[in-house]
């Protein structure tokens, strides 16, 4: 029970301390655009070109930092799904920008966890997105929108396991304030680059 209340503490203490961070990401243009009906062809595919930059990131910079600490990060690959996206729209792949980039500096475990806690609940998001996208566009998993189609059905259960995983580091390592600063790093860098 203890453990329990430990982990709640923190996870409301993450969630709290990125709140602020967490709706100036979300109160962009482009990020009120992608859940709008109306959105256009030409905007979800603006939204998709950069987050490709921050999913490219995480897979280059984040995922080697935590190869040890989160057992099944392979699954959580996600470059891929955008690059199939993005084909199906006919855009081509912009490698200019590098959002996390510095992230790596730190080489802290913690730092690249709170990096990926943003990364990984953008998953659940996504699925409100992407019914969104199917809704107003046309595009579902097979064709356009494999990228906010996620994990599927596994979201929620993907998006838990990772909160243990997170939750257990924090715990065994003492490290909270460095797991908030990453999270809150990462989505100013996203909001930075999005903007």
């Amino acid at each position: 029970m203890k453990d329990a209340l430990l982990t709640e503490t923190f996870l409301q203490r993450l969630r709290n301390t990125t709140a602020q961070s967490h709706e100036a990401l979300e109160s962009l243009p482009l990020s009120k655009n992608i859940i709008d009906p109306a959105v256009t062809k030409s905007e979800y595919a603006a939204y998709l070109s950069l987050m490709y930059s921050v999913i490219r990131d995480t897979e280059t910079v984040i995922f080697p930092l935590l190869e040890n600490t989160v057992p099944d990060l392979q699954s959580r690959r996600k470059a891929a799904a955008l690059e199939a996206d993005l084909a199906f729209l006919g855009t081509a792949l912009q490698h200019a920008h590098s959002p996390l980039k510095n992230a790596v500096q730190s080489g802290d475990v913690a730092f690249a966890l709170g990096v990926m806690y943003v990364v990984e609940g953008s998953s659940l998001g996504g699925r409100v997105i992407y019914k969104n996208i199917e809704s107003s566009m046309g595009f579902n998993e097979s064709g356009g929108a494999a990228y906010f189609a996620g994990y599927g059905g596994s979201t929620g259960s993907k998006w838990k396991s990772f909160i243990e995983v997170l939750t257990r580091y924090a715990d065994e390592h003492g490290c909270e304030d460095e797991i908030i600063a990453g999270a809150n790093f990462a989505f100013d860098a996203i909001k930075d680059h999005l903007s």
